[in-house]
C-alpha cells in the first residue's frame, strides 16, 4: 500500500453550476471587496504583530512564574525561561498560519468561501476568549489562544482571494488590497500597545481581547448576509463549464488532460467554438459578458501564462515544474523574510555595533511593516494588472537580491534602505504568489495547490531556528554568512523559476498564434467552397 496524501485531489464536478460575478450588482460586489478588506485588516495576520504586543505580555507578567525570584526584580524585564516561552508563542503561531493553509484550501475547494470564513470567525473568537481568560485557566491559555488566532487568520484571508474575480480587469489591485490588509493587520497589536501605555495599563489583556470579539462577530455576520457562498469564477472557467455542458463528459475529460493550455478544443471540435461563446454569453446572463471576456483576454495576453494549467487536477499540477520551482522559491524566500522579522534587532546590533541604533531601527521597522503594506497597494495592483508574470517574477528576484546585499552592509543608510525595500517587497511577494497561482493553476484547484505551497513553506520554516542557531553558535553572532548563503540560494532558485516561466510563456504565445491562424484558415473555407 502506498501513501498518497493528494489521491482524492480531483477537480470539481464540471456539471456544478459556476458562480458568476456579473449576476451580482456592482454595488454589492464593491461592498463585498470593501468588507473583506476591513475584516482581513483586523484578523488575517494579526499574530505577526507579536513584536508590538510582546512588551504588554511582559508587563502583564505572562510566564513570569517560570522565573526565579531573583530574576523578577522589575516589571517589564524577562528571564531566560520566560523569554523562551514568549518567543515560542510566536514561532508556533507563525508555523501554524502557514501549515493550516492546506486544510483551509481543502475546505475552500469542497465547501466554498462562506463556510471557510465562518470556521475562521469561530477560531478567532475561541482565541480571543482563551487569551482574555488565560490567567485563570488550568492550562496554557496564552499559547492555545494565540494558536487559535493564527489558525483563524488563513481561514478568513485565503477565501477572500476569489473576490479578485468580482472585477476581473482590476484583479491585481483587489489582490493587492487584500494582501495589504494582511500585512497591515499586524498594526492591531501596535495600536493596542499604544492604548495600553496611554491608559497606564488599565486597558489590560482581558479587556482588549474581549473587545476584539467584535471582529469575529463582524466576519460571521458578513458571511451570512453579504459574502458569496461559492467562489466567483473567471470567464475562462465559465468557458470550461459551457464546453463540458455542450460536449458532455468526453470534452470535460479532455479539458482535464495534459494539454498545457487546457482551453482549446481538439481539431474536430473547433467548429463549435462560436456556438460555445454564445453559450457563455447566455450563461453569464449579462449584457456586459462580451466586455468581461475581452477584459480577461487582455489580462491573458499581458500575463503570458494565464491558463497554463487550468483544467488539470491538483495532483497533475503539483507534478509540474510550474509548482515545484515556485514552491522552492517560496520556501527559501519565506524563511528569509521570517528570519529577518525575528532577528532584525540582533542583526543590526552586531552589524552596527550599537545597541541604541539597533533599537531605533527596530522601532522604525515595527511601524514601517504595516504602513508599507498600505502604501504599496497601488504599486502592486498596477504591476500585477499591467506587467507579464515572468517580468513580475524577475522583479521579485531583483528586489530580493537588493535586500540581501543591503542586509550585509554595516551602514546606517543601508539599514534604513533595507527596511524600506523589505516592507514594500513583502506584500508584493505574497500578492505575486497568489496571483501566479490563480493565473497558472486556476481557482478550480487554487485552495489545494496554493495551500500546499504555503503549507510546505510553513513546515520548512523551522529552518529559521537552524539559521538562528548557526548564527550564534557557528558564526559568533555574525548574521552575514547566513544572509549570504540564503541570498545565493534564493538567487539560483529564483533565476531558474524566471527562466522556466519565461520559456513557457513564449511557447504558449506561439501556440496561441498557431491556433488563431488555423481558426482563420478554417473560417475562410466555406466561402472558398461557395465560389466553386
Amino acid at each position: 500500500m502506498t501513501f498518497n496524501p493528494v489521491d482524492a485531489w480531483a477537480p470539481s464536478n464540471p456539471k456544478e453550476e459556476p458562480n458568476q460575478a456579473c449576476e451580482v450588482s456592482r454595488a454589492k460586489r464593491i461592498a463585498q471587496v470593501a468588507v473583506a478588506v476591513i475584516y482581513c485588516l483586523c484578523s488575517a495576520g494579526v499574530v505577526f504583530g507579536y513584536a508590538a504586543i510582546k512588551p504588554v505580555l511582559v508587563k502583564e507578567g505572562v510566564y513570569s512564574n517560570y522565573c526565579q525570584p531573583q530574576h523578577v526584580a522589575s516589571r517589564g524585564q524577562t528571564c531566560y525561561e520566560q523569554e523562551i516561552r514568549l518567543n515560542f508563542m510566536f514561532a508556533a503561531a507563525a508555523v501554524a498560519t502557514n501549515v493550516c493553509a492546506l486544510p483551509v484550501g481543502t475546505v475552500l475547494d469542497r465547501y466554498g468561501p462562506r463556510l471557510s470564513s465562518i470556521v475562521g470567525s469561530i477560531s478567532l473568537a475561541i482565541g480571543a476568549v482563551l487569551l482574555a481568560y488565560a490567567a485563570q485557566l488550568p492550562f496554557d491559555g496564552y499559547l492555545s489562544g494565540y494558536l487559535f488566532l493564527a489558525l483563524g487568520g488563513p481561514f478568513v484571508f485565503i477565501p477572500s482571494f476569489q473576490l479578485s474575480n468580482t472585477f476581473q480587469n482590476h484583479s491585481g489591485l483587489i489582490l493587492a488590497l487584500l494582501t495589504g490588509a494582511f500585512d497591515s493587520s499586524s498594526a492591531i497589536f501596535l495600536f493596542y500597545r499604544l492604548i495600553y501605555t496611554a491608559s497606564n495599563g488599565t486597558f489590560d489583556l482581558q479587556k482588549f481581547f474581549l473587545a476584539y470579539l467584535v471582529v469575529p462577530v463582524f466576519v460571521f455576520i458578513a458571511q451570512i448576509f453579504l459574502m458569496p457562498s461559492k467562489s466567483y469564477k473567471t470567464v475562462g472557467e465559465l468557458t470550461t463549464y459551457a464546453e463540458a455542458s455542450s460536449h458532455g463528459e468526453e470534452q470535460a475529460e479532455w479539458c482535464n488532460g495534459d494539454d498545457e493550455r487546457g482551453n482549446h478544443a481538439p481539431e474536430n471540435q473547433r467548429s463549435s467554438r462560436e456556438s460555445e461563446d454564445s453559450e457563455i454569453t447566455s450563461l453569464l446572463g449579462h449584457k456586459g459578458a462580451g466586455k468581461q471576456q475581452r477584459q480577461e483576454e487582455r489580462k491573458k495576453a499581458i500575463s503570458g501564462v494565464w491558463g497554463a494549467l487550468h483544467g488539470r487536477s491538483a495532483l497533475q499540477q503539483i507534478r509540474t515544474p510550474w509548482f515545484v520551482l515556485v514552491t522552492l522559491f517560496t520556501i527559501f524566500q519565506m524563511t528569509r523574510i521570517n528570519y529577518f522579522v525575528a532577528t532584525v534587532r540582533t542583526q543590526y546590533d552586531y552589524l552596527l555595533d550599537d545597541g541604541n541604533l539597533a533599537k531605533n531601527i527596530n522601532h522604525v521597522f515595527d511601524v514601517a511593516l504595516p504602513v508599507g503594506g498600505v502604501l504599496s497597494v497601488p504599486f502592486i495592483g498596477l504591476v500585477l494588472d499591467n506587467v507579464s508574470t515572468p517580468a513580475v517574477l524577475a522583479l521579485l528576484v531583483v528586489i530580493a537580491t537588493t535586500i540581501g546585499i543591503l542586509g550585509v552592509l554595516p551602514y546606517i543608510w543601508a539599514a534604513y534602505a533595507n527596511i524600506a525595500f523589505f516592507v514594500i517587497y513583502r506584500p508584493l511577494y505574497y500578492t505575486a504568489l497568489s496571483d501566479y497561482a490563480a493565473k497558472v493553476f486556476g481557482f478550480q484547484t487554487f485552495g489545494k495547490v496554493y495551500g500546499l505551497m504555503i503549507c510546505l513553506a510553513g513546515v520548512l520554516n523551522f529552518l529559521q531556528s537552524a539559521l538562528d542557531a548557526a548564527t550564534h553558535k557557528i558564526f559568533g553572532g555574525d548574521p552575514v554568512p547566513v544572509n549570504v548563503i540564503m541570498l545565493a540560494i534564493v538567487l539560483v532558485v529564483g533565476s531558474a523559476l524566471v527562466g522556466y516561466v519565461w520559456q513557457k510563456s513564449q511557447f504558449l504565445a506561439r501556440t496561441e498564434l498557431e491556433h488563431e491562424a488555423e481558426v482563420a484558415a478554417e473560417t475562410s473555407m466555406p466561402s472558398t467552397y461557395g465560389s466553386r
